[in-house]
């Protein structure tokens, strides 16, 4: 790759990751020996968007890389800044989150401080664990509790059934304290958060269709059940985040029930009904069972999401204290038509969280770009899926013609490894750095077809590989590691098959699993560190991610390996320690890095941590 200037979101180069407004931070660039030098560099920040320069200092050399410091003023909860490059032949450039370019670039792609609202410091070291409950776990008391008429009754090896009323109403039973007894095996992978899709009580198996937010189903074992959980994850230092449908609740609700025919009535406001009756109204995606909340109403905002006696408080709060929410259709939550009420609510909710816990963490689903809603004002991260996970599998999978993609109606696309990371970089470039690390990075969920349903041959340990170490919030949803496969999101929620857990595939597939959860936790680097791209090509793609501490660099291939990277990209390289995979990493004569190895292939490597000058900058004002 041409040799640019680096700059990005990690502690190599900015000072904090967590500053107050007004608050003064020291921002750095370094430039690669072997780049067109520098005569000068500036930093453009856009206070209330208008353009303030700040001049930079050159700090000295390190380890083959000249470095600048500049200190900026965060004027805005959201603070934009770029780097703005005068070279000593006299030509310009800039530096943003979108790349490195001669022509100007757009605001949204500039590198982004976000003042408040940090996460809990738990996140920097997080890697999730997604359980669907009635299909991880059954305890021995699941069998004494009634079933109720929406359920249907099944044994655990029943195969899963595509049709209605099969589809949602299967049910085989699993339960909270089925969870309890399987956390040796989440904690023994490395999992540090357990996020459970909903627990109230509905009318289906995924209860995405509430009938209360004020209790637990006794179908997974009530209240009760649930403070042994969250006191079992707990006691073994793990973190519990539980799912919350902000869009809708079912037809059955409590809330709903009173409003449903009854004209006057307080919920009403609660619903966007459509006729003096109250027998219409607006459904998610007109599915009658899952009414849509009108956040207009007050007194929703009172019982759902403000202040110590809202539904958000008190699953945080004692007795429970459950650590977070992620937050379900959080992108259509407060949006109809001409309405637009989802800052209000994301921002009272998480609000209302701080004051019952600051030290939890707030993520929203969004299937699409979130990037307008995730600028930090509310949501810690998101639950999106286009920019790692759709790109993963366009390039690692050997789809069937009629294979499902993210319900995308045109199918599935077939990337290259160049047109995955191009992808990757396009929907992360308008995401301020630090609530991109807390962006899920799932290879599948519940709601999507598993991974390997499709995976080309000898590619899972790539795209599991690049969930741990690219920038983000990893996530497992449970049964990857069993090697389980479904051709959509329900078909994909297969019962675990705890009975199989030693056959000798399925064993391999969780120590590779453990392996690079592994990985991730032993290198600060892949948690907090800086990324730079050191090679992509068609088949191949090259990273390091880098700290003071430690350094690992990765490379991931379909194909066979014979690759020479400049000397200047790599720093440490005759350091360097092989931590994960079968490849080989030399060092020619004048110093460039040489890597080879049979495809597919997936190997990391640790490196010296970076060495860089004291920064030198002082708060002068530019010269412009």
């Amino acid at each position: 790759m041409t040799l640019h200037p680096h700059h990005d979101g990690s502690p190599l180069h900015v000072s904090t990751r967590h500053p107050a407004l007004g608050d003064r931070v020291t921002v750095r660039l370094r430039v690669p020996t072997g780049a067109a030098p520098i005569a000068r560099a500036l930093v453009r920040s856009n206070p209330d968007h208008e353009p303030v320069w700040a001049e930079a200092s050159r700090d000295g050399d390190a380890d083959g890389w000249e470095w600048w410091s500049a200190v900026i003023t965060v004027a805005n909860p959201r603070h934009g800044y770029r780097w703005q490059l005068i070279f000593a032949d006299g030509t310009t450039g800039t530096l943003t989150q979108g790349g490195f370019t001669h022509l100007e670039a757009l605001d949204a792609v500039d590198f982004a401080l976000v003042a408040g609202n940090a996460p809990p410091a738990w996140l920097d070291h997080a890697v999730m664990y997604q359980v669907f409950p009635d299909r991880f776990a059954r305890s021995a008391a699941a069998d004494t509790r009634p079933i109720p008429d929406w359920a249907i009754p099944v044994g655990w090896d029943t195969p899963l059934d595509p049709l209605p009323p099969g589809r949602s109403g299967q049910f085989y039973g699993g339960d909270l304290d089925g969870i309890v007894d399987r956390l040796d095996h989440i904690q023994d992978l490395g999992f540090t958060i357990v996020y459970h899709t909903p627990i109230f009580p509905a009318r289906s198996n995924h209860r995405y269709d509430a009938s209360s937010f004020d209790r637990v189903d006794p179908l997974l074992g009530g209240d009760e059940a649930y403070l042994r959980l969250i006191d079992a994850v707990h006691e073994r230092g793990l973190h519990i985040m539980g799912d919350l449908t902000s869009n809708h609740s079912g037809d059955a609700h409590e809330w709903f029930q009173a409003a449903f025919r009854h004209p006057g009535a307080p919920e009403s406001a609660f619903y966007y009904f459509r006729d003096a009756a109250q027998t219409e109204y607006e459904s998610w995606l007109g599915v009658p069972s899952l009414p849509k909340f009108n956040w207009n109403s007050t007194e929703l905002r009172r019982r759902f999401i403000e202040g110590s006696d809202s539904v958000v408080a008190k699953w945080l709060a004692e007795p429970y204290r459950a650590d977070g929410w992620r937050i379900d259709v959080a992108n259509m939550t407060g949006r109809l038509g001409a309405e637009d009420l989802n800052a209000q609510v994301r921002q009272t909710l998480r609000r209302t969280m701080v004051e019952t816990n600051p030290d939890t963490l707030l993520l929203a689903e969004s299937t699409n770009d979130a990037a307008s809603d995730i600028q930090g004002d509310a949501w810690h991260g998101a639950m999106t899926y286009p920019a790692f996970t759709r790109g993963i599998w366009a390039w690692l999978s050997e789809p069937t013609a009629d294979a499902w993609f993210f319900g995308i109606p045109t199918g599935m696309p077939r990337y290259t490894a160049r047109e995955f990371v191009d992808q990757l970089q396009r929907f992360t470039s308008q995401v301020p750095w630090r609530v991109r690390l807390g962006c899920m990075q799932p290879l599948d969920t519940h709601d999507t077809a598993r991974f390997a349903t499709h995976a080309a041959a000898g590619t899972v340990p790539l795209a599991v590989g690049l969930a741990m170490t690219l920038p983000g919030l990893p996530v497992v949803f449970a049964g990857d590691e069993f090697g389980l496969t479904g051709v959509d999101g329900e078909m994909s929620r297969t019962p675990i098959p705890w009975d199989r857990i030693d056959e000798p595939e399925i064993a391999a597939r969780i120590a590779l699993y453990r392996g690079l959860i592994g990985l991730r936790h032993r290198f600060d680097a892949l948690r907090t560190g800086g990324l730079r791209w050191l090679h992509v090509d068609d088949e191949t793609i090259v990273f390091v991610r880098e700290s003071a501490d430690d350094a690992v660099l990765v490379l991931a291939s379909r194909g066979d390996v014979d690759l020479e990277l400049p000397a200047p990209l790599v720093l440490g390289a005759a350091a360097a320690v092989s931590v994960f995979g079968a490849a080989t990493l030399g060092t020619a004569d004048d110093g460039a890095v040489l890597l080879s190895a049979e495809g597919p292939v997936f190997a990391a490597w640790s490196l010296p941590g970076v060495v860089a000058p004291a920064a030198t900058a002082a708060a002068t004002p530019a010269t412009v």
